[in-house]
């Protein structure tokens, strides 16, 4: 029988919620920043991109949101081997240098009509700079509160930075919808939809003074002056096949159905909100925002209870649930939405169509259902990641899989499941076109389930200050984390 630690001795209760607020706010203006592409998706499309083909530019649109996650991998390579070769307060507060002033000349970058086709050229690669700021950001700050948490409450520590991704996608919703509604539509297009990105530069600062000023995290420092941390962390962690066999398990039995259960509850459910249903922007964010809030307190129940019952369990559960519940969920979201009006046309003629008599209470409980979903597979998993590598390339180790997953599998959901669609309605599916996408989310999720029940292992009792504590020795760890917990 595996024991575990009640406290982490080096670090003091009012300490740790100090690293927690400090390390949450940082990955939240992160978050913020990166989704704010995706908020405004929908309206981007005549911004950057030629409005010949309305499906064109939006397809290319959700291609350019997809290429930020692309290059998620790389950035947690590169910033994975600085945070394990220097430090993971170092590495976090260069990924939210290069995020704020990513964000920024977003905001300042002139659209389509004015430098043509420069003007995606420069989106893209702002919004590639962007993925590897995201891509070294993540596994840091997870790191970070993980390795100042104790061993016995990792999983609910953890979760506070698990709220982070959904919070900073609520702000950057609140945000514009504010913007919006205080002034023209006139306007908003001119010059108004700048503002949001904008504002993060106020925000990035603050949060780079709050980080300076953490100390580095009290594992990793031990593990240090222990001489035990890896002066080479690429090749040690990507040159053992038992570590690939973990990066690998990971990937596919946690983070990739994790990452097409986060995006099609968070990110498709807003495009299908106002593409599909023609619900009217002020009606879509409010149903995002209220779902969002009701959800968000449920990532600290689910990392709370990943440390008493497992964390493999939970997000076993929610893959499978959203994988069942999708098909009906998104056709009760078409019926809740009710038949389409047309209220005139737009400036290439066609006409402009509009759900004006939907049922918001139900479209509310629909999405907010999906967050449910969310919050079972994302709680837990930076507490799982964190215990299933060793300290000395833990940074490295752990970003790869989560990245991979949500880079690949859910940063491109969005552009996958419309263009499924529109095939759909090329090849004659009919009303129904509009359901075939849901495919995707819900191969990738049973693949997961199926990968994850059959060869994952059970985390949770895992003490990772054994490394440098004097308990299992290090050559003893991967028996250690291949034990269950019994």
């Amino acid at each position: 029988m595996a024991t575990r630690a009640s406290a982490v001795p080096t670090t003091q209760t009012y300490s740790l919620w100090r690293v927690i607020l400090a390390s949450s706010a940082g990955t939240l203006i992160e978050w913020y920043d990166f989704y704010l592409y995706g908020t405004l998706a929908v309206f981007f499309g005549s911004l950057f991109f030629p409005t010949t083909d309305p499906n064109t530019a939006l397809l290319a649109n959700l291609a350019t949101f997809g290429a930020g996650f692309a290059v998620r991998p790389f950035g947690a390579i590169i910033f994975g081997r600085v945070g394990d070769l220097i430090g993971r307060k170092y590495a976090f507060l260069v990924t939210l240098a290069i995020m704020g002033l990513s964000t920024v000349l977003v905001g300042l970058l002139p659209g389509y009509a004015t430098i043509g086709i420069l003007a995606p050229i420069l989106l893209v690669s702002l919004r590639l700079l962007q993925g590897l700021a995201l891509g070294g950001e993540y596994g840091g700050a997870a790191t970070y509160v993980a390795e100042h948490a104790p061993d016995d409450r990792r999983g609910y520590f953890t979760s506070y930075i698990q709220t982070t991704a959904t919070i900073g996608l609520l702000i950057s919703l609140v945000v514009v919808l504010i913007t919006r509604e205080s002034m023209s539509a006139e306007d908003f297009k001119n010059w108004g939809w700048r503002i949001p990105f904008l504002l993060s530069a106020i925000l990035v600062v603050m949060s780079i003074y709050i980080r300076v000023r953490l100390r580095e995290s009290p594992l990793f420092a031990r593990l240090k002056d222990q001489g035990k941390s890896s002066k080479s962390p690429l090749r040690d962690s990507f040159g053992s096949r038992r570590n690939w066999r973990l990066i690998l398990l990971a990937l596919f039995g946690a983070t990739a159905g994790q990452a097409v259960v986060w995006y099609t509850g968070q990110f498709y459910a807003l495009t299908f909100l106002q593409a599909t249903l023609k619900l009217p922007y002020q009606i879509a964010y409010g149903i995002m925002i209220v779902a969002l809030l009701l959800g968000t307190p449920l990532f600290v129940l689910f990392g709370s209870l990943s440390d008493r019952i497992g964390r493999k369990r939970i997000m076993m559960a929610g893959c499978l649930i959203a994988a069942i519940c999708y098909v009906p969920i998104y056709m009760a979201m078409v019926g809740a939405a009710g038949p389409l009006t047309q209220t005139g046309t737009d400036a290439a003629g066609q006409p402009i169509q509009v759900a004006q008599s939907a049922n918001v209470v139900m479209l509310t409980l629909l999405v907010f259902l999906q967050v449910v979903f969310v919050t079972m597979v994302y709680a837990p998993i930076a507490a799982f990641l964190v215990e299933l590598f060793p300290a000395k390339i833990r940074y490295t180790s752990m970003s790869l899989p989560y990245h991979l997953g949500n880079g690949e599998f859910g940063g491109w959901l969005p552009f996958i499941v419309t263009a499924i669609n529109t095939w759909a309605v090329a090849q004659g599916f009919g009303a129904n076109a509009k359901y075939v996408g849901l495919v995707y989310p819900i191969v990738v999720a049973l693949m997961t389930f199926i990968v994850g029940s059959l060869f994952l292992k059970e985390t949770n009792h895992i003490r990772i200050w054994d490394e440098v504590e004097g308990g299992a020795p290090e050559s003893a760890q991967p028996e250690a984390r291949r034990a269950t917990a019994s």
